[in-house]
């Protein structure tokens, strides 16, 4: 059973930019792709920068950003989640299909 306290989408994928300066003090910008969506925090997969739990960096999908920390990493996935002062970017709402099953 999922305890998880907000709903995630796991197969949804989207581009996003993300910035910041790595663990080698190198500044950095991607675009990469992020799975298991919420609210308040996201997968990215395929990042190449050098990045360590702990740290701070920027993230943009389409004309929304916010600054986000690192929860975790390993090969090929990092995991994050919006800093509590910022407005999440990631809008996770009902599937249409429920949304119209429920006004039917």
């Amino acid at each position: 059973m999922d305890r998880r306290k907000e709903r995630r989408l796991d197969d949804l994928e989207l581009s996003v930019q993300i910035w910041g300066v790595d663990r080698n003090s190198r500044p950095f910008a991607e675009l990469v792709r992020a799975t298991g969506v919420s609210e308040s925090g996201a997968v990215l997969l395929d990042v190449h920068c050098k990045l360590q739990a702990g740290e701070v960096i920027d993230v943009q999908h389409e004309a929304r950003h916010a600054q986000f920390r690192i929860v975790w990493t390993r090969p090929g996935e990092t995991g994050i989640q919006v800093l509590p002062h910022e407005t999440p970017i990631f809008v996770v709402g009902m599937p249409k299909t429920f949304e119209m099953a429920r006004t039917g």
